[in-house]
C-alpha cells in the first residue's frame, strides 16, 4: 500500500517544462539572417552590437513569450510565417512584410525562439 501511495504522490509532482532543443546551426543561420536582412533597424536584438533599433519590441526573451505581437502563438512555424509576413499574421502589426526565403524564415525563427531569459 505504502508504495503505491508514494508511485500516486510522486505522480502529481511538478516537472520542470524543457524548452525544445534547437538546432544550432539553423539558430547561427537564422542570427545572421536576422542581421543581413537589417532586423535591427527596428528591435534591439541580443548579441548584436549595431544597430540596436527602439520601433519595435526588444528581441530578448522572445522565446519565453506566449504569444507573438499578444496574438499569434509562439510556435516555430507561426513565427516563421510572422517575420516573414507579419501583416497576413496580425495586420495592425506595425511589422512590414520581408522579403526572404521561407528557409530564412525558419531559421530566424529558431534563433528568435532560442532567445530566452
Amino acid at each position: 500500500m505504502a508504495g503505491s501511495m508514494l508511485m500516486v504522490v510522486s505522480a502529481c509532482a511538478p516537472t520542470a517544462i524543457e524548452p525544445p532543443v534547437a538546432d544550432v546551426r539553423a539558430v547561427a543561420r537564422g542570427k545572421a539572417a536576422a542581421v543581413r536582412l537589417g532586423c535591427g533597424a527596428c528591435h534591439d536584438m541580443p548579441g548584436v552590437g549595431w544597430p540596436k533599433g527602439t520601433i519595435g519590441p526588444s528581441l530578448a526573451g522572445i522565446g519565453d513569450r506566449a504569444l507573438i505581437a499578444g496574438k499569434v502563438p509562439n510556435g516555430e512555424p507561426q513565427l516563421a510565417a510572422f517575420v516573414r509576413d507579419a501583416p497576413s499574421q496580425v495586420p495592425e502589426s506595425g511589422m512590414p512584410a520581408v522579403p526572404m526565403t521561407s528557409s530564412e524564415a525558419r531559421d530566424i525563427a529558431a534563433w528568435l525562439r532560442s532567445l530566452r531569459d
